[in-house]
């Protein structure tokens, strides 16, 4: 992250200031266009982030296309138009804009951009596709059953079927959907009776976590959850589940839908703070769901305390496991090394703050070599997945693409499941491991079978990049 200027003269950290989205000067239309200019304005003379996503060579092209290369002469649907390009992904504020707060000019060009979407959404509503892709619970509950989730997954990989669902919904056909679940991880683990470890509590770390599970390791995934569960355990963390939760809203979010973010975090929000209250840390194992408790819902809810208790308790998996190691309570028993590994850390992870605790576990385990990729996949949530915003997230991956294919033999892993499942496909490799699993093969819990699969096999991709 960089320090900025203050008006005071002295360098000090970025400030995020508080998301007033329930005021009416949020969506007051003149209002907004005034700022984006203000915004804009700024950019056109910086430029910096003109390699991030497609949002910036957007709006710099409109700008030189102009007779007089100016932002006031743009026409006012551009605003909208970049707003459509930007995946809120943060990277812009925290890794590149040396305009943020407390430099006098206060640029924070995601939250102008969130801003806009949620003009918009009060305005228009989303579209039945962005609906149901962002159903992440009742979609979940349709067609995570065991009679459906077959026929689902099939159908995912059928070439037909996916020509008929972009034709019929704008689902970008080439683009691997994630599998559902014959059974939860939530089922999963009631049915599995267990002794819960003692817990060892450190001076940095409790030892007792309650795990937000998230939608993706519920009925997605779910052999993530269950490779956390193992790893945490073995390094005596006791986990339980949190007892109820429904989506953390980062789908939402993202469109601009602050309105049912908010409305899920004032179901999830009292259910996480008992548990704080209890003695428990939290964690969950998707970079966006722990950025979203972390970060976002203290902003849109500056002044609610159950959110600032959450936040302060929340902690990335890989994280919590580095805390544990600086109070020497790791632990370094590692059976199987891992060969050559690359490792992508998620824009999601990134701007959390944290350091890349990811790959220093990795790094310690015997025999294992990790190689970094720090840029953006470009799958951001569903941008990847719609039909007109796939081809600009297949160009953002390229340079992750090819970083993956100059490594054949290795092993391909991202802390987000989607950007590694979509990362090996446009890279052509083999299927992405989750860290988590590398941890629980390193440890000797889970056997290492199809750990370094055939470079031959790519991640089902239903049709070429």
């Amino acid at each position: 992250m960089f320090a900025t200027m203050s008006e005071e003269g002295g360098l000090r950290a970025p400030e995020r200031h508080p998301v007033r989205w329930e005021e009416a000067e949020y969506t007051d239309r003149a209002g907004l266009e005034k700022e984006a200019a203000r915004v804009f304005d700024v950019c056109h003379g910086c430029r910096r982030c003109f390699n991030l996503c497609a949002a910036f060579p957007l709006l710099f092209d409109a700008v030189d296309e102009t007779p007089g290369g100016e932002v006031g002469e743009l026409g006012r649907e551009v605003a909208w138009k970049v707003a459509e390009q930007c995946y809120l992904c943060d990277l812009c504020f925290m890794t590149k804009c040396p305009y943020v707060p407390p430099h006098p000019f206060a640029l924070d060009f995601p939250k102008l951009m969130l801003r806009l979407k949620a003009t918009r959404f009060r305005e228009e509503g989303l579209r039945a596709r962005d609906r149901l892709l962002t159903a992440t619970d009742a979609v979940g509950r349709l067609l995570g059953v065991p009679v459906v989730a077959p026929a689902v997954n099939a159908l995912a990989r059928n070439r037909t079927a996916r020509r008929a669902l972009e034709a019929v919904a704008g689902v970008a056909r080439e683009e691997p959907l994630p599998p559902y679940a014959p059974r939860s991880f939530r089922t999963r683990r009631r049915r599995t009776p267990k002794i819960p470890p003692r817990a060892v509590a450190g001076e940095r770390t409790r030892g007792r976590v309650a795990l937000f599970v998230t939608c993706y390791a519920n009925r997605n995934e779910p052999e993530i959850a269950q490779d956390l569960v193992r790893v945490f355990e073995h390094n005596g963390i006791a986990v339980d589940l949190v007892p109820e939760e429904i989506c953390c809203g980062m789908p939402r979010f993202e469109h601009g839908d602050l309105e049912t973010v908010a409305e899920h975090a004032r179901r999830n929000l009292p259910v996480l703070a008992r548990l704080v209250d209890e003695g428990y840390e939290l964690t969950a194992p998707v970079p966006s769901c722990v950025l979203m408790f972390r970060r976002e819902l203290p902003l849109l809810l500056p002044d609610d305390p159950l959110a600032a208790k959450v936040a302060a308790a929340f902690r990335d998996p890989f994280e919590y496991l580095m805390l544990r190691a600086r109070d020497g309570l790791l632990s370094k028993d590692f059976k199987v090394p891992l060969g050559e590994v690359v490792y992508h850390a998620p824009c999601h992870q990134r701007v959390q703050n944290i350091g890349p605790r990811t790959r220093e576990f990795l790094e310690l385990i015997p025999g294992t070599r990790v190689r970094a990729i720090e840029r953006c996949s470009g799958h951001d949530g569903t941008y990847a997945v719609r039909r007109e915003t796939h081809p600009h997230a297949v160009a953002i991956g390229r340079p992750v693409f090819a970083a993956v294919r100059e490594a054949p033999e290795a092993v391909v892993t991202s802390d987000c499941p989607m950007a590694g499942r979509h990362i090996a496909w446009g890279g052509g490799h083999a299927p992405a491991v989750h860290p988590l699993r590398l941890a629980a093969v390193a440890y000797g819990l889970v056997p290492p079978a199809g750990l370094h699969p055939s470079p031959s096999s790519p991640a089902e991709p239903p049709c070429a990049p």
